[in-house]
């Protein structure tokens, strides 16, 4: 065995005795099992296609309901924008927006339903895949297209009750006065987030996994995103700033795809923490071994560890 090996083998040993390493190993070697990063990828590509049309639609609909509040109505359209730090700023410098009635309108809600229903549709899929739901149990058409319109709902409410409430918080109408008032306002921002993860996860996962088993990864997503908004944006700016200098408005547009599939990527991790810890799954080697070989998903990957998706095994007992 060579020297190299020998400190590898060392090494592994190491996180295997301690949890503190061991468990987040095993959600990384979850992660790469599931392929969730081409899943994370699809979310990205449908999230994308819906965001534009998303924030026309916003900004007109702000016009016509706030057109004599201009203040309220800058303030809100700059909480929706403060969700993709760095690149908002960009976005609502080259954004108009759709007449209240036409054909503009129209497509621009043909699109929006578009992306949105598909970015569902990946979210669902990259949740059974992740937790192992077999494709026989999966709801077919049209009972998953009812699944992809409530959890498009759940985020879609999330995402306007969380952007109003930033609003205020920032002092959007003056309505809030005071840091006790201010620091209330996140705080109930951050809860409304983790009850959105929570019935998000619990939708995507076609109801096959029970809440209680998804409370940890629906608290851990709402604590990343809200980092995410923090010091996220010192990521993109780096992204934005090589990608402006040689694509310019494009640019934004890579800077867009980039923010999206971090969070995309953060909150499939979230999820696969859920499944770690219900299961039981960790420590696991760095190196390969007969758990960590490729599996279909909808297949159970490690039958001997992994459960049923009510987190019982093959005997019937429970993991956890």
């Amino acid at each position: 065995m060579s020297s190299i090996d020998k400190t590898v083998e060392a090494v592994d040993r190491f996180q295997q005795r301690k949890p503190w390493l061991a468990f987040p190993v095993a959600v990384w070697k979850k992660f790469n099992d599931d392929q969730a990063g081409h899943l994370a990828a699809l979310i990205t590509y449908y999230a994308v296609a819906a965001i534009f049309p998303l924030l026309l639609i916003l900004g007109t609909v702000l016009n016509i309901t706030l057109g004599n509040h201009p203040e309220l109505r800058a303030k809100l359209l700059n909480s929706a924008l403060s969700q993709y730090p760095v690149v908002g700023p960009e976005i609502q410098d080259n954004l108009g927006q759709i007449n209240g009635t036409g054909l503009a309108l129209v497509f621009g809600f043909v699109i929006l339903v578009y992306g949105s229903r598909g970015a569902a549709a990946a979210m669902q899929r990259s949740m059974c895949d992740i937790w192992d739901v077999p494709r026989e149990e999966r709801p077919g058409f049209p009972v998953s297209l009812g699944y992809n319109a409530l959890l498009t709902i759940t985020v879609g409410s999330g995402f306007m009750l969380t952007t109003f409430i930033s609003g205020l918080a920032g002092g959007a109408g003056h309505l809030l006065t005071g840091i006790g008032a201010h620091a209330g306002a996140i705080i109930v921002s951050f809860v409304l987030n983790v009850g959105m993860f929570w019935l998000s996860f619990r939708l995507a996962s076609v109801r096959k996994i029970p809440y209680r088993e998804l409370r940890g990864g629906a608290i851990a997503a709402a604590v990343v995103w809200q980092v995410l908004q923090l010091a996220g944006g010192y990521v993109v700016a780096h992204q934005l700033h090589r990608a402006s200098a040689l694509y310019g408005t494009f640019g934004v547009v890579i800077g867009l795809m980039a923010w999206v599939y971090l969070q995309a990527e953060v909150t499939l991790y979230a999820a696969e923490i859920d499944v770690v810890l219900v299961r039981k799954l960790w420590p696991r080697s760095l190196k390969s071994d007969d758990g960590d070989q490729p599996h279909v998903p909808g297949q159970r990957s490690n039958p001997d560890r992994v459960g049923t998706a009510d987190g019982s095994d093959s005997s019937g007992t429970k993991v956890a």
